[in-house]
């Protein structure tokens, strides 16, 4: 019920980045409103699936990119995995209690204080241990929250199940939130 859709997609699931398709909750293909209810989205999933399979089978795989090899000479494998786990669980609680479905200016603060702190000790993980797939996981759970957070701060009004007790209001035409997350450059 949190996001409902935002990413914007075509017949054939495709995105705006080559290469990248949205189904079901993730994505926005204009079939339902903001205040759609769960199992809504259940056969829409199903056609924009087959479609984007169908898009990519019709396709020629583009060639993958040239990545420098790692080098693991200057990590290590982190002694404390308690804490990406601890991290995951706390980014998961934050998110249900201020940025559920009533929110408030000073809720989504929160979030983002502490989404830039988790993210802050996430790029301490990748520049100290080696990476691991929940650590992965758990970097591009916090980019996903920063992103619908600062959509969320941005929106000043209410619209669908999304409500504000700063901006009760509708407003008479939908905005749209366009956003993209920040470059990182990972430090050598």
């Amino acid at each position: 019920h949190y996001t409902c859709g935002g990413v914007l997609i075509d017949r054939a699931a495709r995105t705006d980045i080559a290469g990248l398709y949205a189904v079901g909750e993730t994505s926005h293909t204009g079939l339902h409103g903001a205040n759609r209810l769960a199992s809504n989205s259940l056969l829409e999933c199903v056609v924009y699936a087959q479609a984007a399979a169908q898009d990519i089978l019709q396709r020629s795989p583009p060639p993958l990119p040239e990545l420098p090899q790692w080098d693991e000479s200057r990590v290590t494998d982190a002694d404390e995995e308690i804490v990406i786990s601890h991290n995951w669980d706390e980014l998961r609680r934050f998110m249900w209690d201020y940025v559920g479905i009533v929110r408030t200016n000073k809720r989504l603060a929160r979030a983002r204080s502490r989404i830039g702190l988790l993210a802050r000790e996430i790029d301490e993980y990748y520049a100290n241990f080696r990476v691991t797939n929940d650590l992965i996981e758990l970097r591009n759970l916090v980019l996903s929250a920063d992103l619908i957070v600062r959509s969320a701060q941005r929106r000043r009004e209410s619209r669908g199940l999304h409500f504000s007790r700063d901006y009760p209001q509708l407003l008479p035409q939908a905005r749209n939130t366009i956003l993209r997350p920040p470059l990182r450059t990972r430090r050598g």
